[in-house]
Parts: structure tokens; C-alpha cells; sequence
């Protein structure tokens, strides 16, 4: 079942000026339950696209759909409402709510989508459980590791119920052991939950662990190949 398209999506930046092509018509299909890496060296427009993916910037040409839903045309306020129920992201540098607890951090999105207390406490107490830090869950980011401010990012992504989760290089401020243990959480979570995740990454193990790989050259998909993984034992 397809969650999320592009049709012909291209973006041009400076047109009046210099013109820089980041996107050339891209169009792709992610169903639901994929485990998907778009890759490319640095100016290719993976982190372009995973901008488009997330209603985070408006393409020159072209949509973006979400579960059926074109969002390329929305009004900003409905476009808002509209990630807040639909979309998680996990970004590079954590991007946590300093002041926070971790599962202050968590519950956040939810009090904005007006849940109850108890649903809000039970899920992010459950969440934080998944991601192995049920005992740090009154921890402020600067008492916690990356490795583990990334869980907390990875758990609050989640908490929405989103149909689908963006990550953009969410490995790369971790070292190899944090970005392992990262993605055996989140590679479980896919095989168990179904969740989506939709990386946009250099980091060869990410690329390693994904069942699809989106190579992207000067803005275009240069190849799109779906591989058989083997699901990785957790060390």
C-alpha cells in the first residue's frame, strides 16, 4: 500500500539568478513497512527530496502525496496540522528541547495533538522503554549521550503515530557502537510494527541495513534497487 509519492517533483533554486537544479523530476513510491535509504554524494538532493517527503520546503514543479493526500498545495497552517498527525522526523543533530526531560521531550508532540494525560504518559513511558531508556526518562539531553539523545528523538518521532518517519543522516553525530545499537532499534521496530523509514544517509550501515536503496546523481534518481536483507542479530 502506497503511504507516500512524488510525481515529477523538481526544485530550482535561484532561478532568476544563478539556477541550481537540486531535484530533476523525481518520481518514486514508498509502501508502508519499507526500510529505505536515499543515497548520493553531497549536492546529489537527498536531503532536498526528504524536505519535499516531509512538506518541510514547496518543489518548483511537481507533488508530493501522503497516504492519498497532496500536500504540495496545502496552506501552510493546514500543512502544519497536517505533519503533526502524518509525519515523524529524526534529524542529525537531535534537535531536543534542552529545558525537557526526555519524556518531556517525548510527550510534547502529543500534548500538541491534544491527547489525554494517561494516553500521554503510558506511550511515552512505553516508548522510551523500546528504545532502552526507561531509566533515563528524567533526564535532561545534556545528562545523556548522543547515542542516546537520538533514542529519545527516534521514541518522540514514533509518538504521533505518523505514517511514516523521515531520517535525515541520523547516524552520522553517533559513534559505532550509539549508531548500531540506533539502528537495531529502529530495524526492529520496522520488522515488528511495520514502521516506515525513509533515511537519507552517506553512513554505509544504514545503507547496509536498508531493503531499498535510492541512489541519487546531480538531482535525479540515478538507481532504485530493492535487496533482500537479512535481518540482523542485535549484539
Amino acid at each position: 500500500m502506497a503511504i507516500l509519492q512524488t510525481k515529477n517533483l523538481s526544485k530550482v533554486y535561484n532561478p532568476d539568478t544563478v539556477p541550481v537544479h537540486a531535484l530533476r523530476d523525481v518520481s518514486i513510491t514508498i509502501d508502508k513497512g519499507e526500510f529505505t535509504s536515499i543515497v548520493g554524494p553531497s549536492g546529489s538532493g537527498k536531503t532536498t527530496l526528504l524536505n519535499m517527503l516531509g512538506g518541510l520546503d514547496k518543489p518548483t514543479s511537481g507533488s508530493v502525496w501522503v497516504n492519498g493526500e497532496e500536500i504540495t498545495s496545502m496552506k501552510e497552517s493546514k500543512l502544519i496540522d497536517f505533519r503533526l498527525h502524518n509525519i515523524g522526523f529524526v534529524f542529525q543533530h537531535y534537535n531536543l528541547i534542552p529545558v525537557f526531560t526526555a519524556h518531556e521531550n517525548v510527550s510534547f508532540i502529543m500534548l500538541l495533538q491534544n491527547r489525554s494525560k494517561k494516553e500521554i504518559r503510558e506511550r511515552a513511558d512505553d516508548l522510551l522503554e523500546q528504545v532502552g531508556l526507561g531509566d533515563r526518562k528524567n533526564a535532561r539531553p545534556v545528562q545523556m549521550s548522543g547515542g542516546q539523545q537520538q533514542r529519545v528523538a527516534v521514541a518522540r518521532a514514533l509518538a504521533s503515530e505518523p505514517k511514516f518517519i523521515l531520517a535525515d543522516e541520523p547516524t552520522a553525530n553517533l559513534d559505532s557502537t550509539s549508531a548500531m545499537n540506533l539502528l537495531d532499534i529502529m530495524n526492529k521496530m520496522n520488522r515488528e510494527q511495520n514502521v516506515t523509514f525513509v533515511f537519507s544517509t552517506h553512513d554505509q550501515r544504514v545503507i547496509d541495513r536498508a531493503r531499498r536503496v535510492i541512489t541519487m546523481v546531480d538531482g535525479a534518481i540515478h538507481k532504485d534497487e530493492y535487496r533482500d536483507v537479512e535481518e540482523t542479530a542485535e549484539n
